[in-house]
This record gives structure tokens, C-alpha cells and sequence, in this order.
């Protein structure tokens, strides 16, 4: 078996890597994360039409958007869009849940304690341990600054 440099490796991995368009990626996941966007404006628009407080309404959108990624990752639709639109998928609250469904999924077979609720937060944990500890410096500074 022969032995690659680094150098070598790379050449080899860029000529087998498909060559994409990085103007048509740009579109697709503009075009695509934008109708995600749509649907979650079209849902808070119906809530709005039935007289739901401004709190109410942004609760409710959410929790279905959230729901219709996981529903979708689970039926295996949000991956395949995933690999048409990029990282249109990954910007709007659905990616979020595709984040939390697709690693339980993947480790559903080592059960549902080591498994689905061990790995469950592999992808979305660090974001949300950064996430929560940013808004909580942010505050801690406001409050000073206050």
C-alpha cells in the first residue's frame, strides 16, 4: 500500500471531490432557505388572522416549525433537501430540529438511553451551551452597564 503525503492526498481528494457551482449553491440555498421562511411567515400570518397575541403567535410558529423539521428529518425529506439547498436548511429554526433529530436517529440502535438520549444534542449541544452562555455574559454586562 502506498504511502501519500499530505500534498499528495489533497490533490487526489480535490480531483474525486464533484465540482460544484458556488453561484448555483448560492441560490439554491437562498431560493430554499427562503420558501422555509415563507412557510413559517405563512403559519404566523394564519395565527394572526385568528386573534393571537403577538407572544402566542411566535410560540405557536415555532413549535410547529420545529415540528416540521423533525417530522421531515424522520420521514428522511429534510436530508435530501439538505443536499439540494446547503445551507439553506441549516439557517431556519427547522435546522435546528434536523440537528437534534438526525444524531437520535443515527443512534437509535444503541437504545433509547445510551443512544437516542445520549447522542441526541452531539450537533445542537455545543451551539446551545454557546448560545445560552453568550445571552448570559450579554446580560451580566447590561446589567452592569445599567
Amino acid at each position: 500500500m502506498k504511502k501519500y503525503t499530505k500534498k499528495e492526498y489533497g490533490k487526489m481528494v480535490e480531483r474525486s471531490a464533484p465540482k460544484t457551482s458556488m453561484f448555483q449553491n448560492l441560490l439554491w440555498a437562498f431560493f430554499i432557505g427562503g420558501a422555509i421562511c415563507v412557510v413559517g411567515q405563512l403559519i404566523s400570518q394564519y395565527f394572526r388572522n385568528r386573534g393571537w397575541s403577538i407572544e402566542n403567535v411566535a410560540s405557536g410558529t415555532s413549535i410547529i416549525m420545529v415540528f416540521l423539521g423533525a417530522l421531515f428529518t424522520g420521514l428522511g425529506l429534510y436530508d435530501k433537501l439538505a443536499k439540494f439547498a446547503g445551507a439553506g436548511t441549516i439557517v431556519p429554526i427547522t435546522g435546528f430540529a434536523n440537528a437534534i433529530v438526525s444524531p437520535a436517529m443515527e443512534f437509535k440502535r444503541e437504545g433509547y438511553i445510551l443512544g437516542v438520549a445520549g447522542k441526541m444534542f452531539v450537533v445542537a449541544g455545543p451551539v446551545l451551551v454557546y448560545g445560552i452562555t453568550t445571552s448570559v455574559i450579554a446580560g451580566v454586562i447590561y446589567y452592569l452597564i445599567r
